[in-house]
């Protein structure tokens, strides 16, 4: 069985649903349920005998260290994360408790549990660390995408307490030898994401006929991921990955903010018409936020060479599921 961490959440959930589909191995969930975090994302797994829910702080190391020693899992797969860079400059603070403290505080505990196991469960542990690909900072237009080689210089508080996971979790293998594998992920999109987040609060927005705000010129660059690929990738590193190596996940699927929000448009103006023009006439233009990159792609090669993964949805395809997922629930 596997222990998940933010297992709630946009990302997490995800893999949480569509890990039990697949596979059927049994999962034990640990999240908080704060605003990003919700049961309604895991609804259909009420009364799954594989999937047991615990509400709580990935910081509460008694509380980890109990569900490590109770359910003895194969692997600690960790979402859990603040994850929104406005929220990051508004208050930095919850950004450095959990994607920090709390990163450490799952290391801790997973070293001990790890240190007692036997040789067999030993050799087959892991510790699978999700992070993202803003903790390597800002690509100009020319440049080439991020490689797992890339220097770091993250630009946001969210982005920099990513990046000091990242270390810790390297550093407790280095040290330690603990199995720990990271995950750097793209922009994810597609159902049961939090809608602070551009593709469903344009979604959002367009169905109640509000404003579709764009940061700036909306020209800034992000590689565009769908959820069920990433939630594959995951796995594939999981089942595939050397421990100590990190992984970078992107669909080379590179998209101006503008041309995400005037696809989803065009998408909802056939889906869902709006009287009186199209669902693009609601564009608005809003002031750009601080230190906002400009662009982001990520070189996926590594895990394709190694591990044989590549998304199974382009980004015209994922987006037409997440419009409908959206719609289905209105």
């Amino acid at each position: 069985m596997l222990l998940v961490t933010g297992g709630a959440g946009f990302i997490g959930a995800n893999f949480v649903l569509q890990t039990i589909a697949e596979t059927g191995e049994a999962v034990v969930n640990l999240d908080k349920l704060t605003y990003a975090g919700s049961l309604s994302n895991l609804e259909s797994l009420a009364g799954e005998a594989r999937h047991q829910f615990v509400k709580g702080d990935i910081c509460d190391r008694e509380l980890v260290r109990r569900l490590l020693s109770e359910h003895r899992p194969r692997a600690l797969v960790h979402f859990a994360a603040e994850s929104h860079v406005d929220r990051s400059i508004e208050g930095p603070a919850d950004f450095v408790q959990t994607n920090v403290v709390g990163t450490f505080c799952l290391l801790e505990e997973a070293r001990a549990h790890w240190d007692g196991l036997g040789a067999a469960d030993k050799e087959r542990f892991r510790f699978l660390h999700i992070s993202t690909d803003e903790v390597y900072g800002s690509l100009g237009p020319a440049e080439p995408p991020f490689t797992e080689a890339r220097p770091y210089a993250p630009n946001s508080p969210y982005a920099a307490s990513k990046a000091a996971a990242d270390h810790l979790a390297r550093a407790y293998h280095a040290t330690y030898g603990l199995p720990v594998l990271t995950c750097n992920c793209s922009n994810n999109y597609g159902p049961r994401q939090f809608p602070e987040k551009l593709i469903p609060l344009v979604i959002t927005n367009a169905l109640a006929g509000k404003p579709l705000p764009v940061y700036g010129d909306g020209l800034n660059v992000r590689d565009w991921l769908y959820v069920l690929d990433h939630c594959r990738a995951i796995r594939a590193v999981l089942e595939k990955g050397a421990a100590g190596k990190s992984y970078n996940i992107g669909a080379g699927a590179e998209k101006t903010n503008l041309e995400v929000v005037k696809s989803l448009c065009a998408l909802l103006d056939a889906a869902r018409p709006r009287r009186g023009g199209s669902h693009a006439d609601l564009i608005a233009f809003v002031q750009d936020r601080p230190g906002h990159d400009r662009r982001y792609a990520m070189d996926a090669s590594r895990i394709q060479r190694e591990l044989g993964w590549r998304p199974q949805e382009s980004f015209e395809s994922g987006l037409r599921k997440t419009v409908d997922w959206y719609l289905g629930k209105r």
